[in-house]
Order: C-alpha cells, then structure tokens, then sequence
C-alpha cells in the first residue's frame, strides 16, 4: 500500500486539529446587553437574538445554491429509456429474427420495474431449436439492464424468448456481435425491438438502478400507476415525494434521483439562514454552508434514490423553526410563539411520515421544549404556568401528536387504493397498523450483513464508508467507476471538535450550544444500542448539527479577533472543496484509473474502498 494516502490523512487530520485549538473557545455565550428608550441597561429578557437577513445574505444564498445545482444534477442519470414494452402470459412465446445469419455474442434485456424468466431458444432455420440460456430478473435486480444468463456465443438466424412465469414485462432486448456492435432484427411483438437507440453499451449507474434504488423508484413507480404496493419497511411519504420525479420525467435514471437532487439543492438556503440567525456573520454562515454543500456524505446521499434526504431536509426545517421558537424572549406572549412552533410541528409530522429516523430527531425538541418551559416556570412561576405553560403544552401536543398522526394517516392513501381498502373505513386505520407492526419487526428482527456495513463510532471518526457502485472497465481492473457514502474527512473532524466545544459550553451553562448539542445526540444516540446492520449514511442528519457547531466555533473565534476580520471559515471551506476535488471521482462515478485511487484515496489501510 503507498503511504501517500496515510501522509495525506495524517495532513488533514493535523488541519483539523489545528482549527479546533486555534478556535474552541468553553466559555458560554454573553449575550449582547438590551437598552431601553432611553440608552440605559435594561435585565434580559432572552439569551439570544437572531439575527437579520440582509440584501447581501439573499446575494449569498443565491450564489451558493446556483453554483451548487449543476454539480448537484451533472451526471445524475440517463433521462431517457425504453417506454413501450409487452407484458407475456406464461408459455407465451415472442421470435426475433435477424436480417442474416450472425454470431450473437450478447443479449441485454429491460425489464423495468418487474420481475421475470425467460426460456431462450436458438434456430438456424426456424424449425430445429436449442435451448440456449434464460432470461431472469429478480426482486435485486429490478430497474437495471440486464444480460442473458449461460448464453454462449452462438451462430444463429432466429431467437425464441418464451415466458416461464406469468405477468413478465420485457421493455427491449438487444443482440450484439463479438465485435460488441448491435445486429439488426424484426421481431413479432415488435416492442422488444422498436427502442434499440436506447441500449447502452453496458451496465452502469447512469442506466440503472443500484444499492437501494431497487426498492424505493419501485415503490414510487407503483404509486403513480395504481399498482399494489412492494416495499413497505419505511413510511409512503419519502417515496411519495420521489415520484414527483417520475411523473416529471419518467421512470428514468435521472427522473427516480431528480427529487433527491433537488432537496439536497433546497437544504443550502435552508442551512444558511439557519446559520445566518444563529451567528450574525454572513461570512462564516456562506463558508460553513459551502462546507456543507461539498460534504461527501451530502453530496452523494441526495443523488441515489433513496428516502434519507427527505427525512434529513425535514429535520433541519423542524429545527430552524424551532430555534425561532426557543430563542423568543422570556415575556413573549403565547400568540407570538404559535407559529414557529407550529411549523416545527409540521416538519416534524413530514419528517415523521416519511422516516422513522426523524422521530429520534423529534426526541431532541422534546428535551429542548422541557428546557425552555422550566426556564419560563423559574422565571414566572404560577402566574406564567396558567398563562403560557399550559396552553403551550397544548398546543404542543396538536403541532407534535396531531399534526404527525394527520400526515401519517394521509401518507397511506397511496397504499390503500391498490388494496381495495376504502379511506373512511375500519380497513384504512387496520392497513396502517398492520405496516406499522410489520416495519418494527422487520427492522427489529434485522439479520442480514453487509461487507460495507459500520457501526456508530466508526462514522463520528468517518473511518467506514459504504461502497455504493464499482464497475471495472477493463479486464486488469486498472480503469473502474465507484463511488460511496462517507464524510468530507476536514468537515467532519473539525466539525467532532467543534460538538466537544458545544458540550463544554452547555455544561457551563450556553443554552444554544445546549440546543446544538442536543441535536446531534438525538440523531446519534439511538444507534449507539442498535445492534442490527447499519451504515455510515445513517449519520447523515448528524451532520447538519455538525455544521451549525462549526459555524458557532468559528464565529466565537472570529468575535476573539477584537475587530480584526478572522479568515478561518473561508480557508476552511477552500480546504474542504480542495478535498471534494481530489475525491470527486470517488462521489460522482466519472471513470478513472485504479492507480489514482491506490495513490490517493485510499485511507486507514484500504478502508476506505476507492
């Protein structure tokens, strides 16, 4: 193994260290001191401020999110497949027929979302036939092109595809010479054949589907044409909102990730005012948010068609409302504090309905809603219980046990109709039930492994990703495609760093650092106990609180400046998109050489798969 990728990690780690001593700073937040009308020093009546959006922060956050969109969406996926295709009866037979007798090398076939067997028959004359191979897609190969399995390379004139299975739907098949190019043919169920310009050369990422994307565009898919449901071990909501994609743009590569792509995009205005309110510097709220942005894990979960980015984006939008609702003044009245805390309800109830994993995140408001109720009692004692504890507990339960239980009830409406089950009746609330009971076992009961699985320390310390493609190009594997989830290694140890300096700080009393904190252990705890396979992507909503401890070190360390302009957070984010750079073709799937990975991607001892 060369020792450049270990000099490089022991590089980057020492940069982070550096940042985190350079800025950590325990000491709690003084909060800036409140004057009356006439100039004097008035008591607080909060311990935080947010603050204002400017002309200059809307300037920002536009050019963030432009610059970010083209690299977001560049590559996503092929926007174009087969669409007709012929749906077999068992026994049913198709023939194809080429325009001269050739040696056929190859056969790839499209099957779209569905599942199937195929009997291949070879002829040189249209009487005598051989069993050649078959034809098969099963449950983990759905969306992807596919090759005819046991076929040899054979001379022959006709082709006879006879279905083994009742129901199979065969969208395009293609036969290609030794020399790999395409042979012509007629067929008699001429959808097998009326698409061949749409037949890619191979297998890739770009034309089909990989990791998870076998369950969830499936799901979505069936959504759209009516068709009962297959995958139900998370909520409908996540992939509800992936087939907005597929009506958009078809069931294509780019139209099953486009949704995912797209709240990824959406996550960087959200982040940044987020930021902005927190910290008052438009500087390091554009830098961390940039950090952000050219996360590996960022980057590469928003782009594959799975639910995670749903439920991520909706926890960061629970919890920049409810931090508008936390850092409201002590004597707000309850009406001026319902609507934050309302919209933290709703994303809370989105979040819910469309991931399992947003209900740990909800956990964090709870205790965050105990710290501010029980600072509103020390202050206001009874007089304040009756006038705005107890009707905001109220409330409380509407946005956080009504709003989510509405969502979730209409979530399933999608499951419903395919069953036959009827919205209004005993059935519907018996559906969701049933799927929620059959969720908890599965992912209880859990057994299976993966090569690339890790377990929670191994993520805080971004030592395991997850290989999510590899495709050698060549048959010494020195040209390949991969591509995984993991973190930016500066963002996220500087980012560790910045958490230690958030828990010194709560401890000593910082109520916003508690808030920080106390977000990130509510997402990160539950795995702690969790013994069934689990992956380095199930950090991903950690790393939004990750950014906003970052965001607050360095603007602690830019306030020590004593009005000298502190440049960290630029260089930082410089830092980080220097990194982003050089493992750019470890996150988009562009082709590169081996040896490049070997030389420099390949961190702690091969870990890291690239």
């Amino acid at each position: 193994m060369s020792a450049v990728p270990v000099i490089f990690a022991v590089i980057t780690a020492l940069i982070a260290l550096f940042a985190v001593v350079r800025c950590f700073d325990g000491n709690p937040e003084r909060p800036d001191p409140e004057l009356d009308s006439h100039g004097l020093e008035r008591p607080l009546t909060r311990f935080h401020r947010p603050a204002r959006l400017t002309k200059r922060d809307g300037l920002l956050i536009a050019l963030i999110t432009l610059l970010y969109v083209p690299l977001a969406f560049l590559g996503l996926g092929e926007t174009k497949t087969p669409v007709s295709a012929h749906s077999f009866a068992r026994g049913e037979s198709a023939t194809l027929t080429l325009a001269g007798s050739g040696t056929v090398a190859r056969i790839q076939y499209d099957t779209g979302p569905t599942v199937g067997s195929w009997r291949l028959d070879r002829s040189a004359d249209g009487e005598r036939w051989t069993e050649a191979g078959t034809l098969s897609q099963d449950y983990g190969e759905i969306l992807r092109w596919m090759e005819a399995e046991e076929w040899e390379p054979a001379a022959l004139r006709y082709l006879r595809i006879t279905a083994l299975e009742e129901g199979g739907i065969l969208s395009e098949v293609a036969l290609r010479d030794e020399g790999g190019a395409l042979l012509s043919f007629t067929a008699d169920v001429p959808e097998l054949g009326d698409e061949q310009a749409l037949v890619p050369e191979e297998q890739t990422y770009l034309n089909s589907s990989y990791f998870d994307e076998i369950y969830h565009p499936r799901t979505a898919w069936e959504m759209t044409a009516g068709h009962s449901i297959y995958e139900i071990t998370h909520p409908p909501l996540g992939k509800a909102i992936l087939s907005l994609g597929i009506r958009l743009f078809g069931l294509t590569p780019f139209g099953w990730r486009f949704m995912g792509a797209l709240f990824g995009v959406l996550m960087l205005p959200l982040l940044y005012v987020f930021l902005k309110l927190m910290l008052g510097s438009s500087m390091i709220s554009a830098s961390v948010t940039a950090i952000f942005a050219l996360d590996f894990m960022h980057y590469v979960q928003t782009r594959i068609a799975t639910i995670d980015t749903y439920g991520v984006f909706f926890t960061l939008f629970m919890y920049l409302f409810f931090y508008l609702w936390y850092t409201q003044p002590w004597d707000a009245p309850l009406k001026k504090t319902l609507p934050a805390l309302a919209l933290s309800g709703l994303g809370f109830a989105l979040g819910a309905a469309s991931k399992w994993t947003c209900i740990f995140a909800g956990g964090g408001l709870f205790v965050l809603w105990c710290v501010k109720v029980l600072e509103r009692l020390r202050r206001g004692g009874r007089r304040e219980l009756r006038a705005w504890v107890l009707p905001t507990a109220g409330w409380s339960c509407v946005f956080f046990l009504l709003f989510p239980v509405l969502a979730y009830l209409l979530s399933y409406l999608s499951y419903a109709a395919p069953a036959g089950v009827e919205v209004f009746s005993p059935d519907y609330p018996k559906l969701i039930l049933d799927n929620i009971r059959y969720m908890y076992n599965y992912h209880a009961g859990l057994e299976a492994t993966h090569p690339y699985q890790s377990v929670w320390w191994q993520w805080v310390l971004d030592l395991r990703p997850i290989l999510y493609y590899l495709h050698y190009f060549t048959e010494d594997y020195s040209v390949k495609s991969a591509f995984g989830a993991f973190g930016n290694p500066l963002f996220w140890w500087t980012g560790l760093g910045a958490m230690l300096c958030m828990a010194v700080k709560a401890i000593r009393g910082d109520k916003m650092a508690l808030f920080i904190l106390v977000g990130y252990l509510a997402c990160l705890l539950p795995w702690v106990t969790v013994e069934r396979c689990a992956f380095a992507y199930h950090y991903f909503p950690c790393t939004l609180f990750l950014a906003l401890a970052l965001g607050r070190m360095l603007r602690d360390c830019d306030r020590r400046g004593l009005g000298r302009r502190d440049y960290t957070a630029p260089i930082l984010a410089g830092l980080c998109a220097l990194l982003f750079a050089v493992f750019f073709p470890a996150l988009s799937g562009v082709t590169y050489v081996s040896a490049y990975g070997n030389a420099l991607l390949r961190w702690f001892g091969g870990m890291w798969p690239f």
